[in-house]
């Protein structure tokens, strides 16, 4: 989508298969999604089919406006707040549903609350103004397995199944929206990602809540102990090298034993979190494909490494 003809072709593309119930790879700041119309309850079904996801795990609502996700949420002072600082941008909110609502039931799995945000990604917000419909996306891949940042990666995981994919490149953030839970009375940090929760909290003036007790069915996306997850087994903050394995490095320095790894990967030889996150879900994807484990080197827990380190520990959690 390099020349303006090849961007309005793949958008007006794109919206007609949106428009038809079909599934759509599309671009956005943080992942790839697979985007659906999120007021049909036959496109929503065939995302979670496509994915085999299950169905007791809500989608992310992708709006092209703070007055847009109005007509579909109510928004809290608070919410308005952050919604205004953020958006479009990597955070989602958990909102309290407007009742009745044209969003599908299942894109919710059924809960009186809604997940929404407004992508910053140009490609996403022309489709979403040339459909003219919220879009449910979830990313674009396997259920699980490790998220796409590659129109190449959705082909790989969900080929055949996605009526038209829109190449960007790679995303810019490459991680996934941080969502912020506000149905409640305290703002809960429900999933860290591509803002950091600083960034938050200085905006709505006290700290983020943990995410509570939901009885055991997820209330956002990405909360699942075992997710974005390789084949290979991971090991965490690891200190050395052991035989078999490659090698996820960070910062300057390497282990010992390094180099013997099957293969090295430094997501940031200058210790730079953003850039690391960038490259994460590429990197696991790559190492995947050469070794049966990977050892993880020590990443700051600051920042973005907050997302970075839940990926991971989600990536090396035991497969449910």
């Amino acid at each position: 989508m390099s020349n303006p003809g090849d961007f309005d072709a793949g958008i007006s593309a794109a919206a007609a298969a949106l428009r038809r119930g079909g599934l759509v790879g599309m671009p956005t700041e943080t992942v790839y999604g697979l985007a659906a119309d999120a007021t049909s309850g036959g496109a929503v079904a065939a995302i979670y089919a496509a994915k085999a996801r299950p169905r007791f795990n809500p989608l992310i609502i992708h709006a092209s406006s703070v007055e847009a996700a109005e007509r579909l949420a109510v928004l809290s002072p608070a919410a308005l707040a952050l919604a205004g600082a953020f958006w479009p941008g990597p955070l989602t909110l958990v909102l309290p549903k407007r009742s009745p609502t044209v969003i599908a039931d299942l894109a919710t799995a059924g809960l009186d609350t809604v997940a929404i945000r407004v992508p910053a990604h140009p490609v996403a917000g022309a489709l979403l103004a040339t459909l003219d419909r919220p879009i449910a996306a979830p990313s674009a891949n396997r259920s699980g397995h490790v998220s796409p940042t590659t129109a190449d990666h959705v082909a790989a995981d969900l080929g055949g199944g996605v009526a038209v994919i829109l190449d960007a490149g790679p995303t810019g953030i490459g991680l996934e929206s941080t969502i912020v839970g506000m149905a409640d009375d305290r703002p809960r940090l429900l999933r860290a990602g591509g803002l950091a929760r600083s960034d938050i909290e200085a905006v709505i003036g006290e700290p983020l809540a943990a995410p509570g007790t939901t009885g055991g069915a997820p209330v956002a996306p990405g909360m699942l102990r075992s997710h974005y997850a390789p084949a290979a087994r991971l090991r965490l903050d690891a200190g050395e090298v052991r035989p078999g394995e490659a090698l996820i490095a960070f910062g300057s320095g390497l282990p010992a034993g390094a180099t013997a790894a099957i293969r090295i990967v430094n997501l940031s030889e200058k210790g730079d979190l953003a850039e690391a996150a960038a490259g994460l879900f590429a990197t696991l994807r790559d190492l995947d494909a050469v070794a049966e484990a990977i050892a993880v080197a020590p990443i700051p827990d600051t920042g973005l490494g907050e997302a970075i380190n839940d990926r991971l520990r989600r990536a090396a959690a035991p497969r449910d």
